[in-house]
């Protein structure tokens, strides 16, 4: 799987919120939901969005995306004269002001190690201009509020997950980081995906050579400049954040996630790991039930 789909795959809205009614004109809203990804877009009016030192401005059209956990602050107002209320997108503020701010958010949460290891690469505050693949979303969230015909929670969620994965894929496809660059390498992209596909193989550098088709040095090199990292270097932190998802699933043992991920006996994977994430695999196993 691209390890940009195991991001999209794992991602849902936890909750969303709607500013209606809509929002006075002196509103100020700090998101403390804690989440890892917070999606922001106005369906009527304009706002800002004060993340740390940074002030973006949102009209309608555009989406946002805040990297967490910190709090953040969306206002109606970028002088911000007002106290901001604490809000979490599982809730609804506003008033009854015709002409106001409308703002769609979603908190998103990523609780597995592979996806949060791309996550960690966003910038905090990712903004996105209007998108003829996503406007007909957003047109139907707007004609659904003025009808006053939402729908349930589920599908409201589940509109939000479509434009979320519009935006990470959109900013994804303009922003490329090192990693994402290197999957469309001739050389170093099969290997990439060699390795994510099968991270048990028992690969070593001549075999993963072998896939790309080139020498040992011509890999080693080529991999290290597009992804900053060795290839056996890669391999083995992908082992890792894979190994802190499965010892994260309850039952799990030491020992089977050893084997799952391609190392011959639970000691040798525990040495590897502490090494590595600087804590002991036992610390982190789920006993059944849990």
């Amino acid at each position: 799987m691209d390890p940009l789909d195991e991001l999209l795959y794992a991602i849902r809205a936890n909750g969303s919120v709607l500013g209606t009614p809509a929002l006075p004109g002196d509103s100020a809203l700090r998101f403390t939901d804690g989440a890892a990804l917070t999606l922001c877009a106005p369906l009527r009016g304009e706002g800002w969005l004060l993340v740390d030192s940074e002030t973006v401005h949102l009209k309608p059209g555009t989406t946002a995306v805040v990297r967490g956990p910190a709090p953040f602050i969306f206002t109606t107002n970028p002088d911000l004269t007002t106290e901001p209320v604490d809000v979490s997108c599982d809730g609804s503020v506003g008033a009854d002001q015709p002409g106001g701010t409308v703002l769609l958010a979603g908190a998103y949460y990523v609780r597995q190690e592979m996806p949060r290891r791309l996550v960690s690469g966003l910038p905090s505050v990712m903004l996105l201009p209007e998108d003829p693949g996503c406007s007909p979303l957003l047109a139907y969230l707007e004609e659904s509020l003025a009808a006053g015909k939402l729908g349930r929670q589920v599908s409201l969620d589940r509109l939000l997950d479509w434009l979320m994965v519009c935006c990470l894929r959109d900013w994804f496809d303009h922003n490329s980081p090192r990693w994402y660059t290197a999957l469309g390498d001739e050389v170093v992209g099969p290997v990439l995906q060699a390795m994510h596909d099968s991270p048990a193989e028992p690969w070593t550098l001549a075999s993963l050579a072998e896939v790309a088709m080139v020498s040992r040095t011509t890999l080693a090199r080529r991999f290290t400049d597009l992804t900053g990292e060795s290839p056996l270097g890669y391999l083995t932190d992908l082992r890792m954040t894979l190994a802190a998802d499965l010892l994260a699933e309850p039952g799990s043992s030491v020992g089977a996630v050893a084997r799952r991920i391609g190392y011959a006996d639970a000691f040798s994977f525990s040495a590897a790991f502490k090494r590595e994430r600087g804590i002991s695999p036992s610390n982190l196993s789920q006993p059944a039930g849990v």
